[in-house]
């Protein structure tokens, strides 16, 4: 099979991941971040986004939603395309947790990485538009009843319809630093692929709409040399069949007609301490996360830059 020129990383070097940065990040944000449990956390995580952000050179905007009576708001930063700005490529991480976990995996690990990005894409000028977007309340919103939750991603994809976006490609990281060779990998039921028995891979999932973005990131992979396994799984409509694989900030995309991914640990079928109070940073593997950011960056660069400037 040919690869397409964007997926190539001959005559590029990528950007240096910090693993000091995503530490930092990490450690920063590692801590109830809840809209009942812990509201003052929550919003200080949203103010570090949005501060970061700016600090980078970026444009910051507050999205503004309705939610059980308040607003909440997700963290848009946009760098403009210089050639095909009506063009969007969007990167987004949820930055809420459940209301009895430190959340360093699920998912400070994902903003983490998009903040990590951010820094690095700070230095480039894309031909795409590129937004990192913080994603606010994407856990169910009580602990029992599921399907309550997506909140922030829902009301940005719904805006994104109602404003006519013109969308590349959606990519979610959700839970990106948990992994090892002493992992043992589960799979949820109906799953029409078998999977490693072993954690050690990054998964990426995607809906019909959105295979040539599941195989441009496996090709990233490759190109750049990056030692990352990588498992794509490619799921029928948008994962009605299989609910587990909708179980984040992608499906509302999916669900309003966008290209969207997912880039996940796969969470409770490998984490032990999914949803715990044991979700700490300590748990976590740092060279997988700094792998997965630099397999994400490679995807980025084919996707948004094309043959773009170089850094400034």
């Amino acid at each position: 099979m040919n690869r397409p020129p964007e997926a190539a990383g001959k005559g590029r070097a990528l950007p240096a991941v910090s693993r000091d940065r995503i530490e930092r990040h990490l450690k920063y944000l590692e801590g109830v971040r809840h809209p009942v449990a812990a509201p003052a956390a929550l919003e200080r995580a949203c103010s570090y986004i949005g501060d970061t952000l700016r600090a980078l050179g970026y444009a910051v905007d507050l999205h503004g939603f309705a939610d059980g009576g308040r607003e909440y708001h997700n963290v848009v930063a946009t760098r403009l395309g210089t050639r095909l700005p009506d063009k969007r490529v969007l990167v987004l991480a949820h930055f809420d947790t459940v209301a009895g976990s430190p959340g360093a995996d699920d998912n400070a690990s994902g903003v983490a990485l998009l903040l990590e990005l951010a820094t690095l894409f700070s230095q480039w000028r894309p031909e795409k538009t590129l937004q990192f977007v913080g994603v606010n309340l994407e856990e169910n919103s009580e602990e029992g009843p599921s399907g309550t939750g997506l909140r922030g991603s829902r009301a940005l994809a719904g805006f994104a319809a109602l404003q006519g976006w013109e969308m590349e490609g959606v990519l979610v990281l959700e839970s990106v630093a948990f992994a090892g060779g002493s992992v043992r990998q589960g799979a949820p039921p109906g799953l029409p692929l078998q999977v490693p028995d072993t954690g050690d891979f990054l998964a990426v999932i995607a809906n019909q709409l959105s295979q040539g973005l599941a195989m441009r990131f496996a090709l990233a992979v490759e190109s750049f040399d990056i030692p990352l396994p990588v498992v794509p799984l490619v799921v029928p409509g948008n994962g009605e069949l299989i609910p587990d694989t909708r179980r984040s900030d992608h499906a509302p995309f999916w669900d309003a007609g966008y290209p969207a991914i997912m880039l996940t640990d796969t969470t409770n079928f490998r984490n032990p301490h999914y949803h715990q109070t044991s979700d700490t940073f300590e748990t976590l593997n740092l060279g997988f996360a700094a792998r997965v950011c630099e397999a994400t960056a490679g995807f980025l660069l084919g996707l948004v830059c094309g043959e773009a400037e170089a850094p400034r």
